[in-house]
């Protein structure tokens, strides 16, 4: 039986619904004790979602007489100590912009190997699935060593409930703050749509959009799904959508329940961040774009038909 550890990310106080993938992937084939790393000192808010998946631990990780919260360096240096002092053999964490921040910053402490922007764990054989060459083809990497550092992309693995009763403990770290870097505000952007990295949902528009304005017609498709919105590379570039929303490899890596994509060609570089979406749509009025060959669903005609009369239908119910 290993100890197999899982950094939480919380949003608001709650939870993070992409942490629950990571969980099932940390349970492996079970007989695995896990501990589920909050950084708090108060990890009892997370019980409740955290059990419901297989942690057996909730474990609120802290550092003497400091904030926490402040520090990045104070946090990796607590989650390391915490690491080792649980006997942790393998840490995992959403590959998402905190967790690829902070699982790098750990393994260097406890000089661990680190494999990133996993898909796939195998914890008997000690391997992880990564793609490879702009998702062109997976890797199956071997990793060696008595403790390693894991980062799941959110959404890749399928979150299989396994409830059990967690016990909430606390692990208060000595470790002392360097002070070279310091968190002093965190602003929120304009939209208030979850993190595309972590959407079940995503509905994307290509160049065809033709305008930011035109942009509105997702946003009203995605309010209604529930969904967040994303962009392709050529509509960035042309101004119609924010950087923080590309899809792609120059952009946000995604995997989603469900993605549909209006207007992109299905070009091998948008495709290469959205191709481990579970369902995917595709909606173009050129009956020859790739993105046919690659979606699960294809509708042929004009996005601007087809996604209004989409929300109208949702709407109804």
């Amino acid at each position: 039986m290993a100890n197999i550890g899982v950094l939480i990310e919380t949003s608001d106080n709650e939870v993070k619904k992409a942490n629950f993938g990571v969980i099932s992937a940390a349970r492996g084939e079970g007989g695995n004790e896990i501990f589920g790393l909050v950084l708090s000192s108060d990890a009892a808010p997370c019980k409740e979602a955290a059990q419901e998946y297989g942690v057996q631990k909730v474990v609120g990780v802290s550092a003497e007489g400091a904030d926490i919260g402040s520090s990045p360096d104070l946090q990796a240096s607590a989650l390391a100590d915490a690491t080792e002092h649980l006997g942790i053999d393998v840490l995992f964490g959403l590959s998402s912009a905190q967790g690829k921040d902070l699982l790098a910053r750990v393994a260097a402490i406890l000089n661990a190997p680190l494999v990133m922007d996993c898909v796939g764990v195998n914890l008997t054989e000690n391997t992880v699935t990564k793609f490879h060459f702009a998702g062109k083809t997976y890797a199956s990497i071997k990793v060696t060593g008595n403790r390693w550092v894991c980062g799941i992309r959110p959404n890749a693995i399928e979150a299989r409930p396994a409830p059990c009763e967690a016990e909430v403990i606390s692990h208060q770290s000595a470790v002392q703050d360097p002070g070279r870097m310091k968190i002093r505000e965190i602003k929120k952007g304009d939209s208030e749509q979850v993190d595309l990295t972590e959407a079940e949902i995503i509905i994307s528009g290509g160049n065809p959009m033709a305008s930011a304005e035109n942009f509105k017609i997702l946003y009203d498709c995605a309010e209604v799904l529930g969904a967040a919105v994303g962009a392709s590379r050529s509509a960035v570039d042309a101004g119609f959508a924010p950087h923080a929303i590309q899809v792609g490899q120059t952009g946000k890596t995604v995997s989603p329940k469900l993605y549909i994509a209006c207007g992109i060609s299905g070009a091998i570089q948008h495709f290469a961040g959205m191709k481990t979406s579970k369902t995917i749509v595709g909606i173009n009025k050129d009956a020859e774009a790739p993105i046919f060959n690659k979606c699960d669903y294809g509708v042929v005609g004009d996005l601007f038909e087809v996604v209004p009369a989409l929300t109208e239908v949702l709407k109804r119910g």
